[in-house]
């Protein structure tokens, strides 16, 4: 019941922000901190595999969905970079600092567990308000990127930790081989149940069952791929991308219905988890008095991490993103042209011909802009990993003794999840706007790939009618084959005249068919001219999503009709 009534607020005042103009996630927080104390109340509680395991995987599978793997593979050089690279920079940092100044009583195994608690940022928050005030897609596609995966780079950090300190054995003891298994084998589990998921969807032909179905995925991923001791973080996203990427063979009523289904539900458990957050604050700190904690020495510590948080994500993005840009600066004034029959520079650099392989001409090398940079590195929020992880530390050790100081590691965890909540994501919008950056930049290329979609559906569409009008089939008059065209080709100008696709005459059989040929080689088209690197992603899906709601009007007009 407490768990209902959570939900029902957290949409509640979802609505009351979204009216006002406001950040949902921040108000949730605030107003769920503020009901926290009042007299009699008690938060829900949920055991952290739960967390984990139920509003974790579907958050992520309906980010991979939207996400194809082409932009991921664009994109893939900062998306590592923040998404591994930076988690564990950020881990070990604050494992370093908490040890060295001794704020509280932690040895570097009880903060390295701290650290990897606080290292992943989750982006929802930023993505929405980025979405909401038009942040340049590729600044978009990198924050969605490092999301996928800096869960499972930060969750399998802290197994290793916990298991350290708990003195517990793991499935393998030497660490590095334990994340590359996991790496690898997660990823694989994805693949093989995503295309599972494809291969029993071709056989349902049913809306309602291929949704549901759907909905299943991300947890059987998650599950099947923790009950192999493999990442089930990166099952999940593998598992999106291979069943987004798919979803061109299922019907329009699947992927209508699909698209408005995830939407729905990430909006419920992105309410549910913020309410969660802001609920528990008063709770911890009763944790923290019956563990006899000094809540002054806490509140340093916690303090000392959330500034180096804030901080470690600024520099780390500056150094990885900015140097790049001060090499080429170098290179630009301290270089001489080399010669077209070869020779050295002032640098000792030799041109070389060499043609880069395919997949690396499709990675995306531009650097990020100033603007663009610190919009990046003030975008580490941390949410629903970080809450899930800090529950997660285990009560006692291997050895039967109390799990050293978790309650202060569950506390810090908490305040660097609402103050990052609360410092970034209130002051995000406003840094947005102050920098002037905004997607109007793009609105030239995109404007150009969305002609480029447009030439590539009516192409399709020609080639399917000129191979109709080459072999017609048997039984129409020539003046009712040319009729059959006509409408088909203006299909989304007038309804009105076209057969009933269900109707059993010749007619309406032939045009049926027809119709469905020219949507599915369109579809087709626009997907290979993607895998090619030819046409944008967005794009794509835009105009892949136009066709599904043109063929929805079409279908209810008919409908109607008849």
């Amino acid at each position: 019941m407490e768990l209902i009534l959570v939900v029902v607020g957290a949409i509640v005042v979802t609505a009351v922000a979204h009216r006002r103009g406001l950040e949902p996630a921040l108000i949730i927080v605030v107003v769920g901190i503020a009901v926290s104390f009042l007299p009699g109340f008690r938060a829900p509680e949920l055991d952290s595999h739960i967390l984990l395991s139920v509003v974790l995987p579907p958050l992520l599978y309906s980010a991979a969905l939207d996400f194809s793997f082409p932009t991921f593979l664009r994109n893939i050089k900062p998306i590592l970079g923040l998404g591994v690279g930076l988690v564990v920079v950020t881990a070990f940092t604050v494992a370093l600092v908490s040890s060295w100044l001794v704020v509280v009583p932690l040895t570097f195994g009880t903060a390295l567990v701290l650290g990897a608690v606080v290292a992943p940022p989750d982006a929802v928050t930023a993505v929405a308000v980025g979405r909401k005030l038009g942040l340049p897609k590729r600044v978009m596609s990198i924050l969605t990127g490092e999301s996928l995966i800096n869960d499972a780079a930060a969750l399998a950090l802290f197994s290793v930790a916990v298991a350290q300190v708990a003195g517990s054995h793991t499935f393998i003891e030497n660490p590095v081989l334990l994340f590359g298994y996991s790496a690898v084998l997660g990823p694989l589990v994805g693949a093989a149940l995503g295309y599972i998921t494809l291969w029993i969807r071709r056989r349902l032909a049913n809306p309602a069952l291929e949704t549901v179905q759907g909905l299943m995925v991300p947890f059987a991923a998650f599950i099947v791929a923790e009950e192999l001791h493999a990442s089930g973080v990166l099952a999940v996203v593998v598992a999106g991308f291979v069943v987004g990427s798919g979803t061109v063979d299922a019907g329009y009523q699947t992927r209508l219905q699909e698209r408005y289904v995830w939407n729905s539900v990430d909006v419920l458990l992105e309410a549910f988890v913020f309410a969660y957050i802001g609920l528990h604050l008063r709770f911890v700190l009763e944790d923290l008095r019956q563990a006899h904690e000094s809540l002054i020495e806490v509140a340093v510590a916690s303090a000392i991490v959330l500034l180096i948080v804030l901080v470690i994500r600024p520099l780390s993005v500056f150094a990885m993103f900015s140097r790049g840009v001060l090499s080429r600066q170098v290179e630009k004034r301290l270089s001489v042209p080399v010669p077209e029959q070869g020779g050295r520079g002032a640098l000792g650099t030799r041109r070389r011909a060499a043609v880069p392989p395919r997949w690396r001409s499709r990675i995306d090398n531009r650097a990020l802009s100033w603007q663009e940079n610190v919009v990046v590195s003030w975008t580490g929020m941390r949410g629903v990993v970080t809450l899930a992880a800090a529950a997660a530390i285990p009560l006692t050790t291997a050895a039967g003794e109390p799990f050293p100081e978790r309650a202060t590691i569950q506390a810090i965890a908490f305040v660097v999840s609402v103050g990052t909540l609360l410092l970034q994501g209130a002051t995000l919008p406003l840094l947005i706007r102050r920098l002037e950056l905004s997607a109007d930049a793009d609105q030239a290329y995109t404007a150009a790939e969305t002609e480029k979609a447009e030439q590539v559906v009516h192409a399709a569409a020609a080639s399917v009618l000129g191979e109709f009008r080459a072999n017609p089939p048997a039984g129409l008059d020539p003046r009712m084959l040319a009729e059959i065209r006509g409408v088909v080709a203006r299909h989304a100008q007038d309804a009105d005249e076209m057969p009933d696709p269900d109707a059993h005459t010749p007619r309406a059989e032939v045009f049926a068919q027809l119709y469905r040929d020219v949507l599915s080689a369109q579809r087709h088209a626009l997907i290979a001219e993607r895998d090619e690197g030819r046409i944008d992603d967005e794009a794509v899906r835009a105009m892949l999503e136009r066709l599904d709601l043109q063929e929805a009007g079409v279908s209810a007009r008919l409908e109607s009709r008849f």
